[in-house]
């Protein structure tokens, strides 16, 4: 590993960000023979979905699933009662596993492969890089024939009168906490937010989901949001949809929130607010100008070919994805370090990143994941299609399992019979969706798809009814 000015200055390939993208794309850049050098400023290596994301929450999440198994012990006929939360002993296990995660994605950074360097960059031209070492020494310039900017996402706060004075929550406060206030207001109605009103419930705190939009997760059908709202009222979260936000106060260490929901004006007092309405990509401090590369709505602006309007300078990742998700993440810096290696070769830059299997799941409870097209997507594309669904609470292995909220749905070409998207709401969702994932990557059709058996009783076999429906109305 080399940090300082003394090491070589000119790579083939230079890495700015060392999570999960950047981190696919160096060691596919790597593996094809290319100089490389990773840079990141972090505070520590390992990458957002590591240390502050997917892996921190789910953590969390699973100690709030099995808490609430046990409140609902009686229903299956048991003799138990939960004795209290450890907020400390949960936050120590998540510490544990990380550290464990982290550990191995540093040693997988600092193994040889690549000259890393620890120190943020931002571009002077469009082939060099001024970097500023962490340790506070002297800054330095790195030259290189490709780039990818894989440097992540920040937390996305708006500019609610107030709130900034009053002080508040990210997910990243949530996520390493020792000890949680009694009751929170949640202003989101994404991934983020779901996930942690889900959390914060499930190991005890008051919740009130506040979300700007009429509907949870914008851009999935409107009947996810219901069930959801449905499911989170029923254990006791308050949520109000189509919200506008005034201000916030203090008074009494207590947050004040004024705010109308539905054409009325509503107040609530709770101990912390918690800001999860997005994440932003982070692009501050580095430079882009000066290296001419555009940004689109705050990303930065990439082809399918994960170049962006300089071509030699790719992205990947939340800074330019269409969806902030890790498998995503991977894909497209792996495409980069290759495309980027056709370049510096002479041969055309043709590789694309295929998004037909555009994958999305929220561990919320009940679960929801969707991969391909919604239906809105369809009509939007004109494709013809037809949909059908099936509910959760007329299957037998959910209904044994105390699990009925939510259902499956599936998109089929009206024509073909191909698969082209499906969603599910309910139990495991984000594990169900992969037996479509799968049947979509070899185009099947929904015939094709009855034809695969399915074992009883269990959660699997529910796609088979929106398949079979879809089947019935292509033949009618």
């Amino acid at each position: 590993m080399s940090t300082d000015a003394s090491s070589p200055s000119h790579f083939d390939f230079i890495v700015i960000g060392g999570g999960s993208g950047g981190y696919a794309a160096a060691r596919t850049a790597h593996s094809l023979g290319l100089s490389v050098a990773v840079v990141d400023g972090a505070a520590e290596l390992g990458g957002l979905c590591i240390l502050r994301g997917c892996m921190p929450s789910k953590t969390l999440i699973e100690s709030a699933d099995r808490n609430l198994s046990i409140r609902r012990a009686s229903e299956f006929g048991l003799h138990a009662q939960s004795q209290g939360v450890d907020i400390r002993a949960i936050r120590e296990r998540k510490r544990t596993l990380i550290a464990d995660f982290a550990g191995y994605r540093q040693q997988q950074l600092q193994d040889g492969r690549f000259t890393l360097y620890r120190a943020h960059a931002s571009f002077t031209d469009a082939h060099t890089v001024e970097l500023q070492p962490q340790d506070g020494s002297a800054s330095f310039q790195l030259t290189g024939k490709t780039f990818c900017i894989a440097t992540g996402s920040v937390p996305s706060v708006p500019p609610i009168p107030g709130l900034a004075e009053s002080g508040y929550w990210t997910s990243d406060e949530v996520l390493d906490a020792e000890a949680l206030p009694e009751s929170f207001a949640v202003l989101g109605g994404g991934a983020i937010a779901l996930e942690m009103a889900h959390y914060l419930e499930g190991v005890g705190r008051k919740v009130t989901l506040i979300q700007r939009g009429p509907q949870f997760l914008t851009g999935l059908d409107a009947e996810c949001s219901a069930v959801l709202e449905q499911a989170y009222a029923h254990r006791g979260i308050t949520c109000h949809l189509g919200t506008s936000i005034h201000k916030v106060t203090t008074a009494h260490g207590r947050r004040h929130i004024e705010y109308q929901h539905e054409g009325k004006e509503k107040s609530i007092t709770v101990d912390q607010i918690l800001v999860a309405m997005g994440r932003s990509p982070a692009t501050d401090g580095l430079n882009l100008e000066a290296a001419k590369v555009s940004l689109t709505q705050k990303k930065i602006a990439v082809k399918p070919t994960m170049q962006s309007t300089q071509p030699h300078i790719f992205a990947a990742g939340d800074v330019c994805s269409p969806l902030d998700v890790v498998h995503v993440a991977i894909q497209q810096g792996e495409i980069a370090a290759r495309n980027a290696h056709r370049l510096i070769q002479g041969q055309p830059v043709e590789e694309e990143t295929d998004y037909r299997l555009l994958l999305f799941g929220v561990f919320s409870h009940p679960q929801v994941a969707a991969v391909g097209a919604g239906a809105a997507d369809l009509e939007k594309a004109g494709t013809p299609f037809v949909s059908a669904s099936y509910p959760f609470n007329d299957h037998g292995k959910s209904m044994c399992m105390g699990e009925t909220e939510g259902f499956v749905k599936m998109h089929a070409h009206r024509e073909t019979g191909e698969i082209l998207g499906a969603t599910c709401v309910g139990p495991h969702a984000t594990e169900l969706i992969h037996e479509v994932v799968i049947a979509m990557h070899y185009r099947s059709k929904v015939q094709d798809f009855l034809a695969i058996p399915h074992y009883h009783p269990t959660l699997s076999e529910i796609w088979t009814y929106p398949a079979e429906e879809c089947a019935d109305q292509l033949e009618a």
